[in-house]
């Protein structure tokens, strides 16, 4: 999948955050579509407690978008800031800083440019993300970025 393209599966935010939770245990994307399939999965002990049900059904009734989803990627249907910062934290097990002030809401990040590659590939219509300038964290290979609606 090349820079600025979008994968053709599409995920509600809830699928998405389970399905990454899922990731998190190393398996393989076989291991994962069967484990899935089959309701072979752990119990979720993490703040989010991740039920699987969703993915479960998701499974069961469009086979083809979860197998397209865990092989080559997804974008999500429709992100909150909430979730978005619950997806970082997940995927790049990064707490972000949230910005909820009306009109200026934003999730702020320290990623590679690989990780904001992959970020911006997932997120939903009217989301961007915007690279903050002389930033101090970029000598460590990442850079800010805040992510934030798109100005209409």
């Amino acid at each position: 999948m090349g820079k600025g393209t979008k994968p053709e599966a599409k995920l509600s935010q809830w699928d998405a955050l389970s399905l990454e939770s899922l990731k998190t245990h190393g398996w393989t994307d076989d291991e994962l579509i069967n484990r899935v399939q089959t309701g072979n999965l752990p119990k979720d002990d993490s703040k989010f407690k991740f039920d699987y049900a969703g993915l479960a059904t998701l499974a069961a009734e469009q086979a083809l978008t979860f197998t397209q989803a865990v092989r080559d990627g997804y974008q999500i249907k429709f992100n909150t800031i909430r979730g978005i910062h619950s997806w970082i934290l997940i995927v790049f097990g990064q707490e972000a800083e949230l910005a909820l002030e009306p009109g200026a809401e934003a999730v702020i990040a320290s990623l590679s440019e690989e990780e904001a590659s992959r970020l911006e590939s997932v997120l939903s219509f009217g989301w961007t993300l915007n690279l903050q300038e002389n930033d101090a964290s970029a000598a460590e290979g990442k850079q800010l970025y805040q992510i934030v609606p798109v100005q209409g």
